[in-house]
């Protein structure tokens, strides 16, 4: 099930894609980030109400809530910075290079979560930088 959870990630990823760089047109890509930001937000909150799980909350540990907070911290960078360069550069350009997140995510599991990196793992790094580099010249 996880696989077609994934699929269906990478399907609403280029339609976020898609509709924002439309949708940012003439728009400060802060303000757009908020706005988006607004919007998640408002789906998580409604899917935690509707599945009944706004109970756990007092269930979460203290190192649980700070790498949670941490998280929030990176997604609102990451979006700040995507959005900025999806207003200022081509989407065909600017998705391939923040696909790049694969590869930094595999480095960052290795290091820091002692997940194995394998010859397959190094292969898949290599192509995906190298198609990187490929779609944007």
């Amino acid at each position: 099930m996880w696989f077609i959870f994934a699929l269906l990630s990478a399907v609403f990823a280029a339609l976020t894609s898609i509709l924002a760089k439309i949708g940012i047109d003439g728009v400060n890509s802060n303000l757009a980030t908020a706005i988006r930001t607004v919007v998640v937000v408002l789906m998580a909150w409604g899917m935690v109400f509707l599945t009944n799980k706004q109970g756990g909350i007092f269930e979460i540990s203290r190192k649980s809530w700070l790498f949670l907070i941490l998280s929030g911290l990176a997604t609102g960078a990451s979006w700040l910075f995507y959005y900025k360069a999806l207003q200022t550069g081509e989407a065909s350009k600017v998705v391939p290079i923040d696909k790049l997140s694969v590869v930094f995510t595999l480095v960052l599991a290795f290091v820091f979560l002692h997940e194995t990196f394998t010859y397959k793992s190094l292969i898949g790094c290599i192509l995906i930088g190298a198609g990187t580099l490929v779609m944007v010249l």
